[in-house]
């Protein structure tokens, strides 16, 4: 896992949540970690469109990141779909 991770050493951070491996966005990168290094698919891959949108503002947000051209049907992973993963478990809860 580590050494597989290490492609990803110096990438920028991906504000447009895309699906490639030029720049990277957090739960993308422990996603693709775990898939493509330890053969273990954390949680289902949803798209944009899956999510909420409909809040004044995400919209707001939205507009701003993509303009009229919203890549609805690309895949993306959210930190809330890694936390709900029944394949991790909380070691250390600091709540």
């Amino acid at each position: 896992m580590k050494a597989y991770s290490q492609q990803f050493d110096g990438k920028e951070y991906d504000p447009y949540f895309e699906w490639t491996d030029n720049r990277i966005y957090c739960s993308e990168l422990v996603w693709k970690i775990y898939k493509n290094a330890a053969g273990m698919e954390l949680s289902k891959l949803q798209e944009l469109k899956d999510f909420n949108l409909g809040d004044e503002r995400v919209q707001k947000i939205v507009k701003e990141r993509y303009g009229n051209d919203i890549p609805l049907n690309e895949k993306v992973v959210a930190p809330s779909n890694l936390a709900d993963s029944d394949l991790l478990k909380t070691v250390i809860d600091t709540y």
